[in-house]
């Protein structure tokens, strides 16, 4: 990338925000890492392998957080040309076994951090030049998902997004989503039942991989999605699509044969 760019990413003091923070960094991006947890090892590894980076304490449920953030990348950059909404949590109880206070905390970081975010961000970004903002949804926030907090807020943030691409459009603001489907993650670690039999309904035969995530965020981020906005990228190895009769199919091949 010729001209200096900055970007900044929720939740990227590890996991998938970490390594998409890293990847943007090694494509010559500033990157701004933030987290409620410290960022600062990340930080630190983007700097020694060459990269420009900075990291903010952020509790994207904060308004005034926000604020207080983009001032710093403001400060510190002077621009804005990208924002990755990834921080999340969550907490998968059944319908019935979810209390409101779990209702309330997935939909406050899942939904409305966000939805501050952007506000907090766009200003700038318009200041800039005008830019991309990736949010990090879930297949959970397009099919039906036994948990209503997590779905909720994830088909929540599709709504959000194709508001904000419309209206920041005027800005030079892109704004597109992305829905991953099960990736292989520590979290998954310990759930082998679940995970095999959810590769049961993916055609793909496999998890995804993490960086398979990041490439899609670096597309959506870079200069080859320039006329995309309002768009869900599935990145789920063909499950939402075609999982239920691939499972059908495959549990029917012996009569078949």
């Amino acid at each position: 990338m010729s001209d200096a760019r900055t970007v900044l990413v929720t939740g990227a003091a590890g996991g998938m925000g970490a390594g998409h923070a890293k990847a943007l960094a090694a494509e010559g991006w500033r990157t701004v890492l933030a987290d409620v947890a410290d960022p600062s090892p990340v930080v630190a590894e983007i700097e020694k392998a060459g990269g420009t980076a900075a990291g903010v304490r952020l509790d994207v449920t904060d308004p005034a957080a926000w604020a207080s953030a983009v001032e710093e990348v403001r400060s510190t950059y002077g621009t804005l040309h990208g924002l990755v909404n990834n921080a999340g949590i969550s907490r998968r109880l059944r319908f019935m076994d979810t209390p409101a206070e779990v209702w309330r905390q997935v939909m406050a970081i899942n939904l409305d951090g966000p939805f501050h975010g952007i506000q907090a961000c766009a200003p700038l970004m318009r200041d800039s030049g005008g830019g991309s903002i990736v949010n990090i949804s879930s297949i959970s926030g397009q099919i039906g998902y036994f948990s209503p907090s997590y779905s909720a807020s994830k088909w929540g943030l599709r709504g959000l997004t194709k508001s904000a691409a419309g209206e920041l459009a005027a800005w030079g603001i892109r704004v597109n989503s992305v829905h991953p489907g099960l990736v292989g993650t520590p979290l998954l670690a310990g759930a082998d039942g679940f995970v095999a039999s959810a590769v049961a309904s993916i055609p793909a035969g496999r998890t995804g991989r993490p960086e398979e995530i990041t490439d899609a965020v670096r597309f959506l981020l870079g200069d080859s999605s320039t006329y995309v906005s309002g768009a869900e990228l599935t990145i789920d190895g063909a499950m939402t699509s075609n999982g239920l009769y691939h499972r059908i199919l495959t549990e029917m091949e012996g009569e078949l044969s």
